[in-house]
C-alpha cells in the first residue's frame, strides 16, 4: 500500500462518474499514471458512494478491493451502532474496512482495530489518520488471536463475522462464519462488560437468541426500509425480559423505532377483522423483528390473519411505522374481475401469505408494475384468499 500522489488523486476524483470500462480504453492518453489502479480506486468509491458518500467523496482516503467495501457497514447503520454503546475501550475484532471503528470512535476514549488482512490493516490505518481519528489503534491479526494475546479489560468486543465462504457463497448461520462467534463466546465475556454482534438480516432472530445465550437487547436496523443488519447485545446475567427494538433509518437521517419484548409478543392475543377502511404494512424492521401482535396491540389495529402480518382499522393513524393505505374494495383472485377494475392494467403488486408469488401473479394477469394502485394479495381471517384494491392514506 501506497499513498497517492496529488495528480492521482486528482485523476480520481475528475473521473469518480465515469465508466471504468471506458477509461480503461482511454489509459494510453495517461500514461504517466497507473490508470489500472486508479480505475480500482474510481470502482470501489462508485460501490462505496450509496453507504459512505463522505468517504467515497474524500480524496485523501484509500480504497480497497471492491468485497471490503460491499462487507463494510454504512454511514448510517454505524453512526447509529456508535449510539448505542460508550466508554473508555472498544475492541473492534473484525475491523475491515473501519467505519465502525471509525464510527465508535466517536463514542470510545479509545478503539482497537483488529484486521486479520494486512493490507486491509494498513488501509485502515492510514485512512484513520487522514479522518483525524487519533483514538484508534490499528493490528493486523485475527480475532481469536487478539484475544488469547489481550491481558486489558474492553468496556465493548465489537464483531461483525465475515459471511462468506471459500468459493464466495453468502453465508448466514452463526457456526459458518469467520470468527467461529459461538466457540470464542467464553473467552469474549471474560474479557469485556458486552459484547456486541452484527449479524446477517437473513438470520433467524430466534435461532441466534438460542446459540448465544446470555443476549441482553437485540436491534434489527433497516435503512429506508430494506432491512441490512441485526445487532445483539451480549452480557453476563442479562435482564430476565428479551426486548426488541425495530428501528428504521429514514432518507432524512430521522429515525422510527417500535420496541417490544419477546414476553409480551408470546402472550398478546392480537384480535381479527375483515379489511376495514385503512390498510397498514408494517416497516421492514418490524417484520424482521416479529412484532406482529406487539404492533397490533399498541396501535389498536386488527390483523387480517394470524400469517398475514397486514392491519386495518378504521380510523387513519398518521404516525404508524410503515405504509398506510385506503381500502377501496376487496377482490376474489379472478382475472376478470381484477381488470375490470383496472382499466390501466398497472398497479402495485404486495404478497403477503398469498400462494402465489408476484411474478405469477404478473405473467396470469398481465398487470404491469407502476401507477396509483396498490394491490395486496393476501389471506383472510375465514382463510380465504382475497386482494386488498389500495390507495396511498
Amino acid at each position: 500500500m501506497r499513498p497517492f500522489t496529488e495528480n492521482e488523486k486528482k485523476f480520481v476524483m475528475e473521473h469518480l462518474q465515469e465508466q471504468p470500462s471506458a477509461l480503461m480504453l482511454q489509459a494510453h492518453r495517461y500514461s504517466e499514471l497507473p490508470v489500472p489502479e486508479l480505475v480500482k480506486q474510481i470502482q470501489a468509491r462508485q460501490k462505496a458512494m450509496g453507504k459512505l458518500p463522505a468517504w467515497a467523496l474524500n480524496p485523501e482516503l484509500i480504497f480497497p478491493a471492491n468485497i471490503s467495501v460491499e462487507q463494510s457497514s454504512s454511514e448510517a447503520t454505524a453512526a447509529f451502532k456508535s449510539s448505542l454503546v460508550s466508554g473508555k475501550l472498544l475492541a473492534d475484532l473484525t475491523g475491515g474496512f473501519g467505519a465502525d471503528s471509525y464510527y465508535f470512535a466517536k463514542s470510545f476514549e479509545q478503539v482497537i482495530h483488529v484486521e486479520q488482512n494486512q493490507e486491509l490493516s494498513e488501509i485502515a490505518d492510514y485512512n484513520f489518520k487522514a479522518l483525524g481519528a487519533a483514538n484508534i489503534q490499528t493490528i493486523a491479526t485475527t480475532a481469536a488471536a487478539f484475544l488469547q494475546s489481550f491481558t486489558g479489560y474492553a468496556n465493548v468486543l465489537y464483531l461483525d463475522p465475515a459471511r462468506r465462504g471459500d468459493r464466495a457463497e453468502k453465508l448466514h448461520l452463526l457456526q459458518d462464519c469467520e470468527p467461529d462467534v459461538l466457540g470464542l463466546l467464553p473467552q469474549l465475556l471474560q474479557k469485556a462488560d458486552k459484547v456486541l454482534l452484527k449479524t446477517s438480516p437473513m438470520l433467524d432472530i430466534d435461532l441466534a437468541i438460542a446459540q448465544l445465550g446470555m443476549v441482553a437487547k437485540v436491534w434489527v436496523i433497516a435503512v429506508q426500509n430494506e432491512c441490512k443488519e441485526v445487532l445483539y447485545l451480549l452480557q453476563q446475567n442479562p435482564p430476565e425480559q428479551l426486548q426488541i427494538q425495530a428501528v428504521n433509518i429514514k432518507n432524512d437521517g430521522t429515525l422510527s423505532t417500535f420496541t417490544f419484548t419477546t414476553a409480551q409478543e408470546q402472550t398478546i392475543a392480537a384480535p381479527y377483522s375483515d379489511p376495514l377502511t385503512y390498510i397498514y404494512e408494517p416497516n421492514a424492521a418490524i417484520l424482521k423483528a416479529g412484532a406482529y401482535k406487539s404492533i397490533a396491540q399498541q396501535y389498536s389495529l386488527f390483523k387480517l390473519h394470524p400469517n398475514s402480518h397486514l392491519y386495518t382499522s378504521d380510523v387513519l393513524l398518521p404516525d404508524f411505522p410503515g405504509r398506510a393505505f385506503v381500502c377501496t374494495s376487496v377482490s376474489r383472485f379472478n382475472k376478470k374481475e381484477l381488470l375490470a377494475k383496472l382499466p390501466q392494467k398497472q398497479a402495485n403488486i404486495t404478497v403477503r401469505n398469498f400462494p402465489d408469488s408476484v411474478a405469477n401473479i404478473r405473467k396470469k394477469t398481465g398487470i404491469r408494475e407502476g401507477g396509483n394502485n396498490y394491490l395486496f394479495f393476501t389471506t383472510d381471517m375465514h382463510q380465504k384468499p382475497i386482494v386488498l384494491f389500495c390507495e396511498k392514506a
